[in-house]
């Protein structure tokens, strides 16, 4: 018999009780629900390495993707990172404090600003992004890379009814 997981016990156990229920939506999503929390712990390893928090990770990686001279609106991090306009806010003033990124006025709006990332911000999310990388490729070692883009491919087909 093929390797079993813990969901196929689960499986096991609900096919017992419930015979007549289809159990194909659970064998997935409790796969993917148990494999994110294995991937929310490589992350927080790998950002923890670097000293930043997952929140600082998801703002720096906004500005870091968003091309020299990484910056951004205030509304548009908010876009990239799903967050409140408070919350953002928030996460902005406790990234400038820290040297992360830091304001600067906003050229083409006299009363706009923009989020910049700093030098030691990008340094902290190049790190962090470089120790992700490494982490998740390891989660994926036992799949070929053919395998890999099916499953990406499989993911993406979920995903797309949620996109904006």
């Amino acid at each position: 018999m093929a390797d079993r997981d813990e969901v196929d016990a689960l499986l096991d156990a609900w096919t017992r009780e419930r015979d007549d229920l289809d159990l194909g939506p659970v064998a997935v999503f409790s796969r993917i629900s148990r494999l994110g929390h294995h991937v929310d712990r490589a992350r927080r390893a790998a950002f923890t390495a670097h000293d930043i928090e997952p929140w600082e990770f998801d703002v720096l990686a906004a500005l870091r993707r968003a091309g020299s001279p990484y910056e951004l609106s205030p509304g548009r991090l908010l876009r990239e990172t799903l967050v409140t306009s408070g919350t953002m806010t928030n996460r902005v003033d406790r990234l400038t404090a820290r040297g992360l990124v830091e304001r600067h006025p906003d050229p083409s709006d006299r009363r706009g600003v923009l989020v910049r990332l700093t030098p030691e911000g990008k340094d902290a999310v190049d790190g962090a992004f470089s120790a992700l990388l490494d982490a998740e490729r390891e989660l994926l070692a036992d799949l070929s890379v053919a395998d890999q883009d099916v499953l990406a491919g499989l993911l993406r087909q979920l995903l797309l009814p949620f996109a904006e």
